[in-house]
């Protein structure tokens, strides 16, 4: 028994070893020295080798969509590398379709520059941009969510289409000594410029959350970059129908301060799914749509601690379906949560009569 334990031992201690020197290695003599990143064919950038190719672009002011801040684990940050990219790394594969790896479509957060690159992004990335703002706001919406705004300080206005969101940038806190940045979708309206909200939900454990719900304080000043994204309203006749519980209100609110201000006519219906009665927020809110606009407000719980207090729709969001889709062939869905959700959903939308092709999406974990 001893030989064996002084064997795991000795194995554990060369393993180890090995790995501080693969370490060591890489710090000393893994200098690839400086290395040009070719864009489009038409704009070249000088950086340092050996990062990642997400975080070299960025620190040349071009911020490629990253909703997991970088770790691999969102899909976004995909670009065309047409050479010196390396070989595709397993941990990119899930995220990518067969034509999509055959047409040398990677995750430039996978991607490490340790030669000359070519690349190809899409243009409107060039609008993208950092931003600081303060926190001019914090409203608590529930118990688990908060309404934070933002005076921006430079750039002092911001462009974007209602549905996009940014990225806001931690800063270091409690004993979390990382800075990450997550995705959050603006919940004001695009045609107020000089600041904007977003709408975030408390996600346990979660270093962006926590910073935002125990942390964050109005005067304080905050980074994000954007705007991001192409979830926002087709330009068309067709009704809407939008689908959304939580924090994924916030896209949805944005749409309809937008569309207030402009007086739309178009027929909207938005089903708002929560477990209880707690989780309903901005109820007074959306229901000023139904007086300005030709829009119904939905909400479904499929909990009910209290029936005497509740009249409203109960139960599985699609089961309500017959009662408001007036015309689904010729409606638009704009649907706002998780993968499960939005797959569910999108599956009882066509079998309504919604063109698969009308229904557009923003899901996140």
């Amino acid at each position: 028994m001893n030989v064996i334990i002084l064997n795991i031992l000795i194995a554990t201690g060369i393993s180890t070893f090995l790995a501080i020197l693969l370490v060591i290695a890489e710090m000393l003599f893994a200098n690839y020295g400086d290395c040009e990143i070719e864009i489009n064919g038409k704009k070249k950038v000088t950086v340092k080798g050996g990062g990642t190719l997400l975080g070299a672009l960025a620190d040349n002011k071009i911020f490629v969509p990253s909703a997991c801040g970088g770790r691999g684990s969102c899909g976004f940050c995909k670009c065309k590398v047409e050479s010196g990219g390396g070989p595709l790394l397993p941990t990119e594969k899930p995220f990518l379709t067969a034509a999509e790896q055959k047409d040398s479509i990677r995750l430039s957060c996978q991607v490490k520059v340790k030669e000359d690159i070519k690349i190809n992004i899409p243009e409107e990335i060039f609008n993208i941009q950092k931003f600081t703002a303060v926190v001019e706001k914090i409203e608590d919406y529930t118990y688990d969510i908060k309404g934070v705004t933002f005076k921006l300080i430079e750039p002092k206005e911001i462009n974007f289409k209602a549905g996009q969101y940014v990225q806001l940038h931690t800063k270091k806190y409690g004993k979390v000594k990382q800075v990450v940045s997550r995705a959050y979708s603006i919940s004001s309206s695009p045609d107020l410029k000089d600041r904007l909200q977003l709408i975030i939900r408390r996600v346990p454990d979660g270093i962006c959350t926590t910073y935002v719900h125990d942390f964050l304080k109005e005067g304080d000043e905050v980074n994000f970059t954007g705007p991001y994204g192409d979830f926002f309203i087709r330009d068309t006749d067709a009704e809407i129908i939008y689908i959304a519980g939580g924090s994924g209100k916030a896209p949805i609110k944005s749409m309809m301060d937008y569309f207030a201000n402009h007086h739309s006519d178009r027929r909207m219906v938005y089903f708002f799914g929560a477990r209880t009665e707690h989780d309903l927020y901005l109820t007074d809110y959306f229901n000023e749509f139904e007086k300005k606009l030709n829009f119904t407000y939905v909400p479904v719980l499929s909990q009910c601690e209290n029936k005497d207090c509740w009249n409203g729709r109960m139960g599985y969001i699609p089961e309500h379906f017959d009662d408001f889709l007036t015309n689904p062939k010729n409606s638009e869905a704009y649907l706002c949560g998780s993968p499960g959700m939005i797959a569910a959903v999108e599956k009882a939308l066509i079998k309504s009569g919604v063109p698969k092709d009308n229904i557009y999406y923003d899901s996140f974990a």
